[in-house]
């Protein structure tokens, strides 16, 4: 993640947006590529880091370039590019120093708990995007057409990643690094999910409708790629407007950001309280509502047992986003593969599929209702679309633009083969009913 010079003057790291192209291409330009696309769409706990050693800096010279300056040598790379912090305060200035960070663990809490938070939404609004688009209303989506009741959740999510997590990411950093979280790693990682996007297809796949299934994966990475450019294309026009208004220019970012940025010790803990208080409020009222709906069953009370155990796939998929950028080994091999997203994105589907054998197998309303409330909740968040589109498009942009594509591949080719072995074969083998 960091690289550090003998030098002993400064820090280095790629985080939190998409890179820009680096011009000299010598093999730490192309390490650098690497490491900055694969760390398009998250960075996981890695973020907090920065608290103790240095900060990140937004520097818009030019519309979306930084500068990192190291032993007097500039390196130019994308915007949110980290510089040296000056000498550390000392305990006594710490008291006089009105944006102190949190404690460590304090710190870590407030990313957590607004994580938690903004994964619940997310759920609710998958499954408010499910219900409208599908055959109860709108008629668009259903389990039997390469079009899944998945695919308009997973577009928008993915068009507003190209607003919140490309084009104007920096300027929520600078409001709040844990709001720039909350929506992109949050709100938009819980609004899509692959694992519910496999599944669809390993059913359609189950009912010998093979041919759906594969162009469901097709028309579903082309659309959900066009929705990302759409988001950014959209979003950099909307900055331009901004800009001829003059309410967004000059290196400190947009200005309508400037009096909101919460940086003060005092304003942390605000925010922290107010989020500690609406989780507790949507995990007490989904709670209730479980327990009264639970035994009726049905969608109602599989969407509140969602809620409740969605948080757990958020912070999971959180850690596992640490390894994006790192690579294989002490070496960093294969560093342009998001490894965390791709374990998040293929576990999720792996155990998505178990889950749906178990079942078939037992076959009871009670069971029903768990299982399918921890697929939607759980498998739903802890699995992405959204950041796997902002990788996939970093990738497209970047100087080895095929690399998009064999991402693409080895994600859907392993969580399809594995979950043919884990869904369809005990179906086939075992003569299980399915409900598609």
């Amino acid at each position: 993640m960091e690289k550090i010079n003998s030098g002993g003057s400064s820090i280095r790291r790629r985080s939190l947006s998409i890179s820009s192209h680096i011009s000299h291409h010598t093999d730490n330009d192309d390490d650098a590529e690497c490491e900055s696309v694969s760390e398009a769409g998250d960075i996981g706990d890695r973020v907090t880091i920065r608290s103790c050693s240095f900060r990140l800096s937004f520097d818009n010279r030019s519309e979306n370039e930084a500068v990192v300056v190291s032993n007097s040598e500039e390196h130019r790379l994308h915007p949110n590019s980290v510089r040296p912090l000056p000498p550390a305060l000392t305990s006594e200035d710490t008291k006089h120093d009105p944006h102190k960070r949190l404690p460590v663990l304090l710190d870590y809490a407030s990313f957590m708990i607004p994580l938690a938070v903004f994964g619940i939404l997310g759920v609710f609004t998958r499954y408010l995007l499910q219900k409208l688009f599908g055959p109860g209303v709108a008629h668009v989506t259903s389990d039997q057409s390469i079009l899944y009741v998945d695919l308009p959740s997973n577009m928008i999510g993915s068009f507003l990643m190209g607003w919140f997590g490309v084009v104007f990411k920096g300027d929520i950093i600078n409001v709040s690094e844990h709001l720039a979280v909350a929506i992109t790693t949050g709100y938009l990682g819980s609004l899509t999910t692959f694992s519910g996007w496999n599944q669809k297809m390993l059913e359609l796949s189950v009912s010998g409708h093979w041919l759906f299934a594969s162009l469901g994966f097709l028309v579903g990475i082309f659309l959900v790629g066009y929705s990302i450019i759409f988001g950014i294309e959209t979003a950099k026009s909307f900055r331009g407007f901004l800009n001829r208004l003059n309410i967004s220019s000059g290196k400190e970012g947009s200005k309508i950001f400037i009096n909101c940025k919460v940086d003060s010790y005092r304003c942390q803990l605000i925010v922290m309280a107010i989020s500690v208080v609406a989780l507790g409020i949507l995990w007490g009222v989904s709670g209730a509502l479980v327990k009264a709906e639970f035994k009726n069953g049905g969608n109602v009370a599989q969407l509140w047992f969602a809620c409740m155990v969605g948080p757990i796939g958020v912070w999971i998929r959180w850690f596992l986003a640490r390894l994006n950028g790192r690579g294989l080994g002490k070496a960093g091999l294969f560093k342009w593969i998001p490894f965390g997203t791709l374990i998040a994105n293929v576990s999720a589907a792996c155990i998505m599929a178990a889950l749906s054998t178990v079942k078939n197998a037992v076959n009871t309303r009670d069971c029903d209702t768990a299982v399918a409330g921890i697929q939607f909740g759980l498998m739903g968040c802890l699995s992405t679309v959204s950041t796997f589109a902002a990788e996939f498009n970093a990738m497209r942009e970047s100087s080895r633009p095929m690399r998009a594509y064999a991402y693409a591949i080895i994600t859907v080719f392993l969580s399809f083969s594995l979950g043919i072995l884990i869904y369809c074969i005990p179906v086939w083998t075992k003569g299980l009913d399915i409900d598609t």
